[in-house]
């Protein structure tokens, strides 16, 4: 179920779990916003002052008492969200739903496309090190609770978590959203925030990281061209690139991305409608 999911729907047995606690700190004070399931974004909203820990993590509160967390596409599904206020403890057990993914196999396929050339090997851990540093951005930018708006326009050809096996040899999973459409088509950004990354990558061709706060951001990948920099704020909507086929791809897209630090999470969770608008005429 997508949208507001309220902690009290999702806890039944919150109560067991939780110390005696006055009313600011209390099941009815939670909002929890997000499908919980793997690969997913989850926002919440506690008592202002609340301190908070997913996990043995400790989160940043926002002023106003947002907060936000992920797991991955393999993640366990078992987590807890734990809240202290003025003395008061609450643990909230949090139980996630598993996800089956699409799995192809695919025999004959020749060397090259399965594993990367020796000589690129250097410049594809450069590679990594750069968008693993710009996805630790950790800044209180307000934007990592804005609704996202679709990046591009066109059909959607790739999802989230799907994975190839070529020769009994298994890839990475896919672990963004592909919209496929014509090289030079408008790439915009899906939520405001401050560009942390443009590069031409290996893999994934010229490639733009957008940080919105609070460790979420946005990745969007084989572009064509740039039009935004590193340290510009872009606004939600504004164009930043145009669509491309650089790096290891097969045909023009859009590889749209969302992250919690590290963790790798589906774009298509936060979105309401399930495709890209059609273009406007």
């Amino acid at each position: 179920m997508k949208g507001l999911v309220k902690a009290l729907l999702l806890l039944a047995s919150l109560s067991l779990h939780a110390t005696a606690l006055a009313s600011e700190l209390s099941v009815d004070s939670i909002e929890v916003h997000g499908e919980l399931t793997q690969g997913s974004l989850i926002r919440a909203v506690v008592p202002v002052g609340t301190k908070a820990w997913f996990n043995e993590r400790q989160l940043a509160v926002s002023p106003d008492g947002q907060l936000v967390f992920g797991i991955g596409r393999d993640a366990p599904l078992k987590h807890q969200l734990r809240l202290e206020l003025d003395g008061q403890q609450l643990t909230v057990p949090l139980s996630f739903q598993a996800r089956e993914y699409d799995i192809q196999r695919i025999e004959g396929v020749e060397q090259r496309f399965v594993s990367p050339p020796p000589e690129v090997l250097a410049q594809i851990r450069r590679d990594s090190q750069l968008v693993q540093a710009a996805r630790a951005t950790d800044t209180d930018l307000p934007y990592a609770f804005q609704q996202p708006e679709w990046p591009a326009y066109g059909r959607i050809t790739g999802v989230y978590g799907s994975q190839r096996i070529f020769n009994g040899q298994p890839r990475n999973p896919h672990l963004g959203l592909d919209i496929a459409g014509p090289v030079g088509s408008p790439v915009f950004a899906p939520m405001t925030g401050v560009v942390t990354l443009a590069e031409d990558l290996y893999y994934s061709g010229l490639t733009l990281i957008i940080d919105h706060g609070y460790g979420v951001s946005t990745t969007l990948m084989h572009l064509d061209a740039f039009h935004v920099a590193v340290g510009d704020k872009v606004t939600q909507g504004q164009l930043v690139a145009d669509m491309g086929a650089t790096g290891r791809v097969t045909g023009p897209h859009l590889d749209w991305r969302i992250n919690w630090f590290q963790e790798r999470l589906d774009p298509a969770l936060l979105m309401p409608e399930s495709a890209p608008p059609k273009k406007a005429n």
